[in-house]
């Protein structure tokens, strides 16, 4: 691969989202400039094409693609000196961003014209959605390609304040409150993540790595063993309180529940599917510093004391959860959770199931969470007392709905029982019994609420259509297609990862710090 090649496609996937976020905001800012204007005339040049919004998921799932089929055999490729860098790691989540970015983004069409018919926005407001959303994915795909630490917190901090706005799209009492919030507990944490980066930086110049070198990922993993232990130990601390409160994780998650029920479905999908994702990948990165600088016991303990806090605070909620898309936000916690846990045994095998873990999570996710946004409209609430028979009153959402939280649950063939068993199995092998034995019953109870309440909202005789609130609304191809897709890939990565099973096996080395 040739330089231009290397820099064409890192520059892709982050600026392409921003040229689409450029053109929207333009659109939104003349069609409301028409709007507010003493004309009758229509304002046409605010518009661009629905299909114009999957062009940059489609940019980074073909940069992923080419640079899944490099990176494994080749090694990681950089550009612009050290600013950006792909290796195994960065690829596959690059891989699970544009999959599901290209669902969310298929999704948002039908979620917006449903949002215009009930008022809730309007042309300027679906280019205020779209200039936002693209702006998110520019984030996210910064944060997973830079080389330096530095410009990994600033990226991760961006999608803050990006994703602030889109949580609080419908102007609501409820949706600016949980933005509000979103805002507040997510500065802390990343004010966390910052001085934990600056004593890892600190920590670098006292071992003699140059000013330009001191957070440049690729040379403090090199020279991490010359790093002063008690500083790295605080730093690492701070990150994972920092980063796991982006993550979803504790103490730090208070926000997530409120983001992710009042956010639009799509965006809940995106901040659910990857947002928390790319979070837990900045802090695997600080992780195999750490563990390389005290060895792996400290990481480990940490870890899963979180991993175990967050999944035993997911399964209490789930089971006196009463709202879906609130379910669905503890559902999120508690695979990050389970997540966790496999960073926490921390072997190539169990690293390579939990990263298995986040591309099966974040598919089904998606279309759990877009589902839910037909669920409301046709419904016209998130209490699951008052959704039934969804199966007999619309068969294709209540399929689709009931077959994502199928493979939430770890059910076979979809590739969330792979990841789950796997975690499982190599937590028992590398010593972790303690920790695996507890998360297993705890995932059981999850389990449980899961499926039962589910099964109350998708089972049994239906309700009228459009009670209460809500309107007539049958789930159309268009409509389904993507939702479909979403499951048929998820399934696929159960039953056999084909050409991904080298650059996955490159990203388990990597946070394994092999």
């Amino acid at each position: 691969m040739t330089p231009t090649d290397s820099a064409l496609l890192l520059t892709a996937p982050v600026a392409v989202p921003l040229a689409a976020a450029a053109a929207h905001a333009v659109a939104w800012r003349r069609t409301a400039v028409a709007r507010t204007a003493v004309s009758s005339a229509p304002a046409p040049q605010g518009r661009l094409p629905q299909w114009a919004g999957l062009l940059a998921p489609a940019a980074i799932l073909v940069s992923a693609v080419v640079l899944a089929a490099s990176v494994p055999a080749h090694g990681p490729v950089g550009a612009y000196g050290r600013l950006l860098r792909a290796d195994g790691l960065s690829v596959w989540m690059l891989l699970v961003v544009g999959a599901v970015a290209l669902l969310a983004l298929a999704a948002s069409p039908g979620y917006l014209a449903g949002e215009r018919a009930a008022g809730h926005t309007d042309e300027a407001g679906a280019h205020r959605y779209y200039a936002l959303v693209h702006a998110f994915l520019a984030a996210m795909c910064l944060a997973l390609l830079a080389a330096n630490l530095g410009v990994v917190w600033v990226a991760i901090e961006a999608t803050t304040i990006v994703t602030a706005f889109l949580v609080g799209h419908r102007h609501t009492r409820t949706s600016v409150e949980a933005a509000w919030k979103y805002v507040v507990i997510c500065s802390a944490g990343i004010a966390l993540a910052f001085l934990g980066t600056v004593l890892v930086y600190y920590a670098a110049r006292q071992a003699g790595i140059s000013e330009a070198s001191a957070l440049d990922w690729p040379t403090l993993a090199a020279h991490a063993d010359r790093l002063d232990p008690a500083v790295t130990r605080l730093g690492m601390a701070l990150v994972v309180l920092g980063f796991g409160a982006k993550a979803g994780l504790v103490p730090l998650h208070a926000w997530l529940p409120d983001a992710h029920s009042q956010a639009p479905a799509p965006v809940s999908a995106l901040m659910s599917g990857v947002l928390l994702a790319v979070s837990f990948t900045a802090l695997l990165r600080f992780k195999v510093i750490a563990d390389t600088a005290l060895g792996t016991g400290y990481t480990r303990a940490l870890l899963a004391a979180v991993a175990l806090l967050t999944l035993c605070l997911a399964a209490a909620l789930l089971l006196a959860q009463r709202d879906y898309k609130r379910m669905l936000a503890y559902s999120s916690m508690e695979h990050m959770s389970v997540i966790a846990l496999g960073a926490a045994i921390g072997s190539p095998a169990v690293m390579s199931a939990a990263l298995l873990h986040v591309a099966g999570h974040g598919l089904a996710k998606t279309v759990a969470f877009c589902s839910s946004g037909h669920i409301l409209r046709l419904r016209g609430t998130t209490r699951i007392g008052r959704v039934r028979g969804l199966l007999a009153q619309s068969p294709a959402l209540g399929a689709v709905f009931g077959l994502a939280v199928v493979a939430l649950l770890g059910m076979p063939p979809f590739s969330l029982f792979a990841s789950e068993v796997g975690i499982v199995r190599g937590g028992y092998a590398g010593g972790l019994g303690w920790a695996v034995s507890p998360a297993l019953v705890l995932v059981l109870l999850a389990f449980a609420a899961l499926g039962y309440r589910t099964g109350r909202m998708v089972l049994g005789p239906p309700q009228p259509a459009g009670h209460p609130g809500g309107v007539p609304h049958a789930l159309g191809a268009v409509a389904a297609a993507p939702l479909v897709a979403g499951l048929v890939a998820c399934a696929a990565l159960g039953t056999a990862l084909g050409p991904l099973s080298d650059l996955l096996s490159a990203a388990a080395a990597i946070t394994a710090g092999r």
